[in-house]
């Protein structure tokens, strides 16, 4: 990686660092952050709220934020697509089905709730993957069959979704639905461990296959011409992007377009090199998700908004307008 590539992740880390601090600020209660940061606050209120409700949140948020924009640049990555997505991957809608049973069947167990969604990713990406493979045999265009079967996946566990909720009392439907348009309102020190593992793997991995990455960046042919084990390494990729993918919807449901939008201002900003692609969406992934989440909760203070239909009206308003700024090849 250049110098230059360098700096400019640097100054992605500054501005991450930059939005934490400010964000550690901005609340309904008004807290001496210096006093509790250096160990000189003695009220215990204060302390309460900021070690327990605010850092863990805001820790949350960037980490979450980080993963869905990872999960988006490797799997933009893999299916050498632009337009791929957890969400359209079905990984998202698969984690949520399985989440959403964990909660009406278990409620009460405080792990079962991420390992069902991580089953529940697990059991979409591998359908998608069965069935884009059946269907590529077949003749059909493999990358293009990719993008269709996570689709049918992805409305396929909606629907199933929908139905148990629409069987279950108003209570707990309630509670679900609002968790499912992702909320960070129950965020806790366990999550933000099980993240940044989860987050921390995932980097290390694609840190010590960049070159692997590269060359299925290119293409499968070229990858197995130089020594790639192709179908060993998507499927490592694939499940940790599941992995990444479950915890967050776990934690804090469905949050959509942050794994598409922050890839594309990536290479927009900084171009599209292997590292600062991945390392340049998990900052900005970061930062992203941090701002929201701050605008969620203190914009309508004491309500709170559900943090996916923000992400949402982000990411629609990005690609509207970056379709309005391209021009025809014909203009």
């Amino acid at each position: 990686m250049t110098r230059h590539r360098v700096l400019q992740l640097l100054l992605l880390a500054g501005a991450l660092a930059v939005s934490v601090l400010t964000a550690l600020h901005i609340g309904v209660v008004d807290l001496p952050l210096w006093s509790l940061l250096t160990g000189q606050a003695t009220d215990p209120l204060p302390q309460q709220i900021f070690w327990q409700l605010r850092l863990p949140r805001v820790m949350l948020a960037g980490l979450a934020g980080a993963a869905l924009a990872l999960c988006g640049a490797l799997l933009q990555l893999l299916s050498r697509n632009e337009l791929a997505d957890p969400y359209l991957f079905g990984v998202v809608s698969g984690a949520a089905l399985g989440a959403t049973i964990s909660s009406l069947l278990f409620p009460a167990l405080a792990l079962a709730l991420p390992v069902s969604a991580f089953a529940g990713a697990l059991i979409a990406i591998l359908l998608v993957l069965t069935l884009a493979q059946r269907a590529t045999a077949q003749g059909m265009q493999s990358l293009s069959t990719l993008l269709l079967t996570g689709l049918a996946v992805s409305f396929c566990a909606s629907a199933i979704a929908s139905l148990l909720l629409y069987q279950a009392d108003s209570f707990a439907a309630n509670r679900i639905i609002f968790w499912l348009m992702g909320s960070l309102s129950h965020a806790d020190w366990l999550a933000v461990k099980l993240l940044a593992v989860a987050l921390l793997v995932t980097i290390v991995v694609c840190s010590l296959g960049r070159r692997q990455l590269m060359a299925l960046a290119w293409s499968d042919d070229m990858a197995k011409s130089l020594g790639v084990a192709v179908s060993r390494w998507r499927l490592l990729l694939l499940l940790l992007c599941a992995l990444l993918t479950a915890v967050v919807v776990a934690y804090c449901g469905g949050i959509g377009f942050v794994g598409l939008m922050i890839p594309h201002l990536i290479r927009l900003m900084f171009g599209g090199q292997i590292l600062t692609l991945l390392f340049g969406s998990a900052l900005g992934g970061a930062i992203f998700l941090i701002w929201v989440d701050t605008v969620a909760r203190s914009a309508l203070a004491p309500q709170e908004l559900p943090i996916g239909i923000l992400t949402a009206l982000c990411g629609s308003a990005f690609f509207l307008l970056l379709l309005s700024r391209r021009r025809s090849p014909n203009e």
